[in-house]
């Protein structure tokens, strides 16, 4: 997979965020036809030539050794999950692959168990692709709108992006969307050679106007904690806090852990404790039949 447009276009769309004077440059130099800092300012700050740091921009960056990209970071003042991506870009620039699709890898007994044992909190596992893969059953039932649908696989983009439920689901639509796109960008980088990824994108590219914008941004984001808001159709509005962790996997499936939690003695907490009641009473609606006995 080539991949020089997406180094091309993230290198440009940061550049064009900064101005001079954010840069600590003097103002000046005549009148500015572009938006933030120009390519030789750029190479100027990283302490490269313009003609070099133009061969970079245009998607040339094999080779391209650990200290320059560094420096290149550091003038485009990017944030650590851009960084992580800048040099993700130039591994996957170096091998000369071809389209992997990576097979369903089976989540190991031991992680169902461990979620299975967080009865108070809505606990899943999905990959890099946005999947959920496995989930405890507070887990299925806080996202059942997502597993709700002809394919059966809970995806993430997918509910956010086809699914009009989904803009109801989250009351913070849009910077769970920005969150989602980031996301898949950042996988994106990650793993260009993956086939799945790609046929995912490609969909959601075709179908939504809202997906391609985000998409055409260039923005990632990397896993974190945080809170969230969930308009559930069974229990109602819960703020929710969360944690992201990396799940150490065998096979390097890149697969992550995430854990939904609500402040004790509030609301939300009691909406969750009413989600777990209505979902061991509802085993058909949150567990998909192949999963049960």
């Amino acid at each position: 997979m080539d991949n020089r447009s997406d180094i091309r276009d993230f290198l440009a769309s940061r550049r064009a965020r900064i101005t001079p004077e954010q840069a600590g440059l003097l103002p000046g130099g005549g009148r500015r036809r572009v938006k933030g800092l120009r390519r030789e300012e750029v190479a100027v700050l990283a302490g490269v030539s313009t003609d070099w740091y133009t061969r970079l921009e245009k998607g040339h960056i094999a080779g391209v050794s650990e200290d320059v990209l560094e420096a290149v970071a550091r003038a485009l003042q990017l944030d650590d999950a851009e960084r992580t991506y800048l040099f993700d870009l130039a591994r996957a620039a170096k091998p000369n692959r071809t389209p992997q699709r990576r097979a369903k890898a089976p989540i190991q007994p031991r992680v169902q168990w461990m979620l299975d044992t967080m009865t108070g909190s809505a606990a899943f596992v999905a990959n890099g692709r946005l999947d959920i893969v496995a989930a405890n059953t507070l887990g299925r039932a806080l996202h059942f709108p997502l597993f709700d649908n002809p394919r059966g696989q809970a995806n993430f983009a997918r509910f956010q992006f086809l699914d009009p439920r989904a803009r109801d689901f989250y009351p913070d639509w849009q910077g769970a969307a920005n969150i989602t796109v980031a996301l898949l960008r950042a996988e994106a980088g990650r793993r260009p050679h993956d086939a799945q990824l790609r046929e995912l994108v490609g969909e959601l590219s075709t179908v939504s106007e809202e997906f391609r914008t985000r998409w055409a941004a260039h923005d990632v984001r990397i896993h974190h904690n945080g809170a969230k808001q969930f308009r559930h159709p069974v229990v109602g509005t819960v703020d929710l806090t969360y944690c992201t962790l990396e799940l150490p996997a065998e096979d390097r499936s890149d697969l992550r852990l995430t854990i939904y939690t609500a402040e004790p003695g509030s609301p939300s907490e009691d909406g969750l404790k009413l989600l777990a009641s209505w979902a061991a009473t509802a085993v058909d609606a949150v567990v998909p039949a192949a999963d049960q006995p």
